[in-house]
């Protein structure tokens, strides 16, 4: 249900160090949304989201990430920039003073669970020191119903403490903020920041060392839909190419746009209870669906508002990473239970601001492998201080900074199951067309979307000469003709009109995708090196 009236329950926190009982449990969506009007933390704007500012983070910092080395991890973590250890007595006296932070404050708590699949269902307390935290956390992880709640045993638990600044010299931290994990204690531990991405980021990250390595499922930083026809889809991409878009579609039940595990028969469960969507330039035109999920019981992140509590979605004075969460239920259609069998399409989404990868191409086994370990994306002027054109990016099965194992072992996962489903694979460029950015255009999004509709339909056709180029630098087989698409537009050499300012940006890009694959050529098979690009530069 979606607001029910408040249980009366109580519950206590001693077993955490919290002796006072000052806490508000398990408060529905509409009396968090009044706490946080009436304790001036936020406005409500007039689609009658709540809208809130996180403070000085609007966005993760993944450098302030840390995973406690101990009898668990020590020995199968990757550890590096990524998976940063912290040492466990050095978790411990910081967990104590984030708790006598937290003695002193009122605290919202509710107790939910992630995993759709039942199977697979971890069973989740978040205490948060703010109410707009807890409300996300809501919306975010999966709402156990009032029978649940009866004998509700938490076994992983998420402490968030945005106020609470730690002494980097004296807590073995990098600076004021951190988010920590603990497989010993089963322990998110957030401080410092109010970033609310870094709650759901948590508990992700700790299921993609858990899933792995303990049930054989593939954890995946992805969104996925069903069709009519019981087929899901899957769709990887980082932030900003367009996963929640793309798979937020009228004619597809939407199983969940961010976070998903794909067991050994071949089913895939979301691990939420909400989405989580960028906002930047949002239209009802564009995007009816998201657009009209922004309601009462969503919550705005850093978006400017006039008086009349209108939003200007093309504002990003505070960040480009404006965003909303809301439950999935805002969303009319929807997949209920969160689980869809028979994976029959793999979409890799990238937004190549060099504007030379074809818009869409089908991939072979190896190819797929590397392009899911290399996790590509281009960082354009103005994402980043410092950065005034295209710059490749690459984050390893697209979530790096969510990955606490080696790549390879994901990949390998991914390969395995490709190859029992037989699922096709594309790589799909929702960046630039045309020349790069600053000289080419966007792509279309009804382009991409009829793409993708192709693709899902078997319009495209089979894998043969007849239907398909091979790209001379990728060597991925990008299709002839696609229904709804200019043919020219297929092709990302003709839509520049100047072959040689093409090839030269391509071999460029390629270079890139070889200098990033190097740090895992040692690991990766001899099947999945060959599917990287020619070998050779302009």
């Amino acid at each position: 249900m979606a607001n029910s009236a408040q249980t009366s329950k109580t519950i206590s926190l001693k077993t955490y160090g919290i002796t006072h009982e000052n806490i508000k449990y398990q408060l529905t969506s509409n009396e968090l949304h009044q706490e946080i009007l009436d304790k001036d933390l936020g406005k409500e704007s007039s689609l009658g989201a709540i809208a809130i500012n996180t403070g000085e983070f609007t966005g993760r910092s993944p450098k302030d990430r840390f995973i406690v080395k101990d009898a668990i991890t020590k020995e199968k973590i990757w550890w590096g920039d990524i998976n940063i250890p912290f040492e466990p007595e050095a978790f411990d006296k910081l967990y104590d003073k984030v708790i006598s932070y937290l003695n002193n404050k009122e605290l919202y708590v509710r107790d939910a669970y992630a995993c759709a699949d039942a199977n697979y269902k971890l069973n989740l307390r978040v205490i948060n020191e703010y109410p707009w935290s807890n409300m996300f956390a809501y919306n975010m992880f999966l709402r156990p119903t009032e029978a649940e709640l009866d004998n509700f045993e938490p076994e992983w638990t998420v402490v968030n403490a945005p106020g609470f600044m730690a002494n980097a010299e004296e807590d073995g931290t990098r600076q004021h903020n951190f988010a920590i994990l603990n497989f010993t204690r089963k322990i998110a531990l957030i401080g410092g920041t109010g970033y609310t991405g870094e709650i759901k980021k948590g508990i992700f990250s700790a299921l993609n060392f858990i899933l792995p390595t303990f049930k054989n499922v593939l954890p995946m930083h992805c969104s996925a839909n069903v069709g009519e026809d019981g087929d899901t889809a899957i769709f990887f991409g980082l932030s900003g190419t367009g996963k929640t878009t793309l798979s937020t579609d009228p004619n597809r039940k939407l199983i969940g746009d961010d976070e998903h595990g794909w067991t050994p028969d071949n089913s895939v469960f979301n691990f939420e209870g909400g989405c989580y969507a960028k906002v930047i330039n949002l239209s009802a035109e564009k995007e009816p669906e998201i657009y009209g999920a922004i309601k009462k019981g969503a919550i705005l992140e850093n978006v400017i508002m006039d008086d009349s509590g209108n939003v200007n979605f093309a504002d990003t004075s505070i960040t480009q990473n404006t965003r909303v969460s809301y439950p999935i239920y805002h969303i009319e259609n929807i997949q209920e239970p969160s689980i869809g069998e028979n994976v029959k399409n793999i979409f890799f989404l990238t937004a190549d601001a060099f504007g030379v990868l074809p818009p869409i191409s089908k991939l072979t086994p190896s190819q797929a492998a590397y392009h899911f370990i290399s996790g590509y994306t281009a960082k354009v002027a103005g994402t980043e201080a410092g950065v005034v054109e295209p710059q490749p990016s690459f984050s390893a099965c697209f979530g790096a900074p969510f990955m606490p194992l080696h790549p390879t072992v994901y990949a390998e996962m991914l390969s395995k199951k490709m190859k029992k489903s037989g699922v096709d694979v594309w790589l799909i460029n929702t960046g630039w067309t045309g020349g790069p950015y600053g000289v080419g255009t966007r792509m279309e999004l009804k382009y991409t979307r009829a793409m993708i509709s192709a693709a899902l339909s078997g319009e495209l056709g089979l894998y043969s000469y007849d239907n398909y180029h091979i790209h001379s630098v990728f060597g991925v087989a990008q299709p002839r003709e696609c229904p709804g698409v200019p043919t020219k537009v297929l092709s990302p050499r003709a839509t520049w009109n100047d072959d040689q300012a093409y090839y030269t940006t391509a071999f460029k890009l390629s270079n890139a995708f070889r200098n990033n694959f190097k740090k895992f050529e040692a690991y990766a098979s001899e099947e999945i090196r060959r599917g990287g690009p020619q070998r050779y530069a302009f």
